[in-house]
C-alpha cells in the first residue's frame, strides 16, 4: 500500500449507488490508483497502465 497526497481520487463507477463500502481511484499517469473509502488512512494499491486495463476490460465482459 502507498500514500500519496498528490492524487485526486473520485468514487469508482463501479461501486453503484452504494453509499458505503465503495472503491475509489485516481489517476496516476502511469496508470490507476485504488483506495477503500473506508480506509483511505490505509493507502493505495497503484496498478500500471496495462494491468489496469485488462481489468477493466475483464469486468465489462461479465
Amino acid at each position: 500500500m502507498q500514500s500519496h497526497p498528490d492524487l485526486t481520487f473520485r468514487k469508482s463507477s463501479y461501486s453503484g449507488a452504494r453509499t458505503e463500502n465503495c472503491v475509489e481511484v485516481a489517476d496516476t499517469g502511469a496508470g490507476a490508483a485504488v483506495r477503500d473509502t473506508q480506509n483511505r488512512n490505509l493507502g493505495h494499491l497503484a496498478f500500471p497502465s496495462d494491468e489496469w486495463s485488462a481489468l477493466l476490460a475483464g469486468i465489462r465482459s461479465e
